[in-house]
């Protein structure tokens, strides 16, 4: 005799009962309701159950230090991480503006391509920092002075920050606030290439390289100076990063630049041709975004709340208007009229200008280092287009030479710290010439440092890929449609 084999019937289980290890599985399988009112409300609860799981995490690992923290110190703690976390915001927002700025100044047809990669860049940055780019710039040392590593992944125990609050310091912070604000930086460094080598880069190649340069090439320079390394030693003064950003970011992106070559029609025996940008209202925006987020680069990197993070809002606020005085100035000069990408391009010069030196400047020299930032983005323009180097945006006059200039401003005028009465540490006003020489040298080490690196990181992207650059029917066509598929403005026509 033969039994016909039956499965035994199924339990069904309610999500509401489900455990946390049968969960997924039966939410995944109840996707086709979805419909009822009723299963979204459960998924929604999902976010809230995760936050709730790190809110007590996060308390299980800090409460014994937590409640060692009397009320100034506590109070303390949290004004610092707040105010970092604040200021975090302010960094990433930044990336609107860049955005801004350099679609408004590049053609229609690039707009897509364009707001795609500094979008997209920025969450491969914050992803190969948090890999392996954060623990290569504040990991333990492996070749002392030089070289940095403290594992993969960044470990977010706060018990450390916790203990530092409790013995009475300032500036105690969270690790995960740290890295969060560090990232954002390392982000801002691989956006700045995005201006120099836009209108004509292959999207795939340029986003492999952004990984690149924040994973490895930015983070062990960085090492040298924001983590006790070989600059940091020499006295060697960058308080935010005019090289170790800016600058590091502006000969990436010339390396590129250079090796891409001009847009079709840039140079026309030789002479350069201009190629206006299709939207100088966003871009005007962008600047304005972009100074607003600077208020989060520099009185930031004080990282804590204490009485100097509004001297160095204000040094960052009047090199950014000596900047935009100098450089519409210059233009006005040089061809007649204001023009309206100097003025915005002399803000950014200014911003950068001071970014290294806005904790080291009294008010009157950081309004001058912005101002003669201004006029050196006017002149550097001009130099590049005269050289053959196609920058559509002038990224590389902004970032990279101001960089290299906000560095060395410092040893011509630059003061020991923020205190009135500061003794003068440069050339000019007191200090002697060992300062001159310790900040050239840092800006040599970084603009060598990244021409080399990157040089090598772009060849052989190129060389895996078949080049970086579009072909010129794609150019032509434009790369939004080339690269994406799709128009910035499809219910509009070309002029």
């Amino acid at each position: 005799m033969t039994t016909a084999l039956q499965s035994p019937p199924r339990r069904t289980t309610r999500l509401q009962d489900a455990s946390l290890l049968n969960g997924p599985m039966l939410l995944l399988r109840s996707i086709k309701g979805f419909r009822r009112s009723q299963s979204w409300a459960w998924l929604a609860s999902i976010p809230l159950a995760l936050l709730g799981l790190g809110v007590f995490t996060f308390s299980a690992r800090a409460e014994v230090a937590l409640s060692d923290l009397t009320g100034p110190q506590a109070a303390s703690f949290l004004a610092d991480n707040l105010w970092l976390f604040i200021a975090t915001i302010l960094v990433i927002f930044m990336n609107a503006g860049f955005a801004m700025v350099e679609a408004g100044m590049c053609r229609q047809k690039n707009a897509v391509n364009i707001l795609a990669k500094n979008l997209f860049v920025f969450s491969l940055a914050v992803t190969a920092y948090w890999v392996i780019g954060y623990s290569l710039m504040y990991g333990g040392s492996v070749i002392d002075g030089w070289l940095y590593f403290q594992g993969l992944f960044v470990d977010p125990d706060p018990s450390g920050a916790l203990e530092c609050a409790a013995a009475g310091d300032t500036g105690c912070l969270v690790p995960a606030v740290d890295f969060l604000f560090q990232s954002a930086f390392a982000g801002t460094a691989a956006t700045i290439v995005s201006g120099l080598v836009a209108e004509r880069v292959k999207f795939g190649e340029f986003v492999v390289f952004s990984v690149v340069l924040t994973a490895f090439i930015y983070p062990i320079a960085g090492s040298w100076q924001w983590n006790g390394g070989w600059l940091a030693e020499l006295g060697f003064i960058d308080f935010a990063g005019s090289s170790i950003v800016h600058s590091v970011g502006g000969w990436a992106g010339l390396v590129g630049a250079m090796l891409l070559g001009p847009r079709i029609g840039k140079f026309v025996d030789g002479k350069a041709q201009a190629m206006p940008g299709h939207n100088m209202a966003i871009a005007t925006l962008g600047a304005l975004i972009l100074w607003i987020g600077w208020y989060g680069f520099n009185p930031g990197s004080e990282l804590a709340m204490d009485q100097y993070v509004a001297y160095v809002a204000v040094t960052t606020t009047l090199a950014a208007a000596g900047g935009a005085i100098a450089a519409t100035v210059l233009s006005t000069i040089t061809s007649g009229k204001p023009d309206l990408t100097m003025i915005i391009n002399g803000i950014l010069a200014g911003l950068v200008s001071i970014t290294a030196g806005c904790g080291n400047m009294t008010f009157a020299g950081s309004w001058l280092a912005g101002a003669v930032g201004g006029l050196i983005v006017v002149v550097s323009v001009a130099a590049l287009d005269s050289a053959g180097i196609d920058d559509p945006v002038g990224a590389f006059s902004v970032h990279g030479v101001c960089g290299v200039w906000g560095t060395i401003v410092i040893g011509l005028w630059g003061v020991d710290g923020m205190d009135p009465g500061a003794a003068g540490i440069g050339l000019l006003n007191g200090g002697g010439i060992n300062q001159f020489f310790i900040q050239a040298l840092g800006a040599a080490a970084y603009g060598i440092w990244t021409v080399v690196t990157c040089w090598i990181a772009w060849q052989i992207i190129g060389g895996f890929f078949g080049g970086i650059r579009v072909s010129e029917a794609e150019e032509t066509q434009g790369l939004d449609i080339g690269e994406h598929g799709m128009e910035a403005y499809p219910d509009f026509a070309s002029s």
